[in-house]
């Protein structure tokens, strides 16, 4: 019985690689050949919403003038703007650039906080409450808009379907070293072909908590957000499917940001990730399943996003499971050895993204000497195997012991002069 069911948890983990590979497969296939839906940018409106431009910062002195100083540059009405940078609990010089850049710019309103919980979304909690428009847009504090950025995605809520918008995030230091060139390999594949198909199909696009927007009021009628779940934008992102509105993808609006330079900064990115996304998907599973206003293909779709950071979890263990069974001579060596290359290689071309997404995202882009790098891939996915199996197990810790996870905020590699 037990070798039965050892040999029946293989077969579940190619089954389950399988459908993530059609997946992926399908969206290429939609962004190489299918009718690509349009975004609202070429709306032509004069009359605006008033926006609230939140960014949060904790000890972010190495990027945080910078950051205000391309939201500034970005074209949009001063009288319908304002910029509301959180000093999150900063113990470094974050605090004295905040009330320099204020000084010299009315539009901007620092919230400094030195009480209560740290961390993202109790930030984003007081600011909305102090914010006054209508539409919030967030960046995080290493991030670096385009002049239009504002306009483009504040013109999507024109639709009174539309709950919340999300833009590209296009990596800036790619020359550092080899992962920051995986990293934007693994970028580029989950938004330009990702995201993009998602939105073709009339799928679930992501919110994804930076480069992007929501409506205040929303937020608000939610109760803000849930300090205890780390990820933040898709606990929102499945709070409005299920509630009847939508999240739309803006491909075009692109933001630069600072990709991790070492393995153990990323490392704990993607440990933190893997641990609130898995958090979110516990909490609305089944709401999403029951809910009135998706399709039948939109539940499929969310619920094979809230999944996909159990997918290296299943990996991990299925390598455990082919070698238990191999050394109790219930696998030959050659079977043993194809289901181990089956499942690295599936993982190894692209973090959730297969090399032929991946391959596409770069084709569109215009940069398909990328491409060479897809066999240095096969390091991210040892990386990812561990780190998100670890999240995983923490995020069931989380749940079961109802506690409340702590904030690790990203390391910054810019200094201040060099930005």
């Amino acid at each position: 019985m037990v070798v039965l069911i050892l040999k029946l948890y293989v077969i579940l983990v190619v089954l389950i690689m399988a459908i993530y590979a059609v997946r992926h497969y399908l969206f290429t296939i939609n962004r190489l050949t299918g009718d690509q839906r349009l975004y609202y940018h070429d709306i032509v409106d004069d009359e605006l919403p008033r926006i609230s431009v939140l960014v949060p910062m904790h000890n972010e002195e190495k990027v945080a003038r910078q950051s205000l100083e391309s939201i500034l540059a970005c074209e949009y009405p001063r009288e319908l703007m304002e910029i509301i940078p959180i000093d999150d609990h900063s113990n470094d010089r974050t605090t004295e650039i905040l009330d320099e850049m204020a000084a010299d710019h009315d539009v901007i309103r620092p919230l400094h906080r030195h009480e209560g919980l740290r961390g993202k979304p109790a930030a984003l909690n007081d600011a909305l409450l102090l914010a006054s428009g209508e539409i919030i847009l967030v960046f995080d504090a290493d991030y670096m808009p385009g002049r239009g950025a504002l306009r483009d995605l504040s013109i999507s809520f024109k639709d009174p379907e539309v709950g919340a918008v999300m833009g590209r995030v296009v990596p800036v230091n790619t020359r550092t070293n080899l992962l920051t060139r995986l990293l934007d390999l693994e970028r580029s594949g989950g938004y330009q072909v990702d995201q993009q198909a998602r939105h073709n199909l009339h799928l679930m696009p992501q919110y994804g908590g930076t480069v992007g927007g929501f409506r205040r009021d929303l937020a608000l009628s939610f109760g803000g957000f849930d300090p205890r779940v780390l990820a933040e934008d898709t606990d929102l992102t499945y709070r409005l499917y299920i509630g009847g509105w939508k999240v739309v993808y803006a491909n075009r609006v692109e933001c630069f940001e600072e990709v991790p330079e070492t393995w153990s900064v990323r490392s704990r990115q993607i440990r933190r990730w893997s641990r609130g996304h898995n958090h979110t998907m516990f909490k609305h599973f089944w709401p999403l399943l029951r809910s009135k206003y998706l399709s039948r293909a939109e539940k499929i779709d969310g619920m094979l996003l809230l999944l996909i950071y159990t997918l290296p979890v299943f990996l991990f263990t299925g390598i455990i499971d082919s070698v238990i069974l191999f050394f109790m001579g219930e696998m030959q060596i050659i079977d043993s050895v194809l289901v181990f290359l089956f499942v690295a290689t599936y993982s190894a071309f692209g973090n959730f993204a297969p090399f032929y997404q991946i391959a596409t995202a770069s084709l569109l882009d215009g940069v398909t000497h990328r491409i060479r790098l897809l066999p240095f891939l096969m390091f991210y996915f040892l990386l990812n195997i561990w780190t998100v199996t670890t999240g995983f197990f923490q995020a069931i810790g989380d749940r079961l012991g109802h506690r409340r996870a702590k904030w690790e905020k990203t390391s910054r590699f810019r200094t201040e002069e060099s930005a």
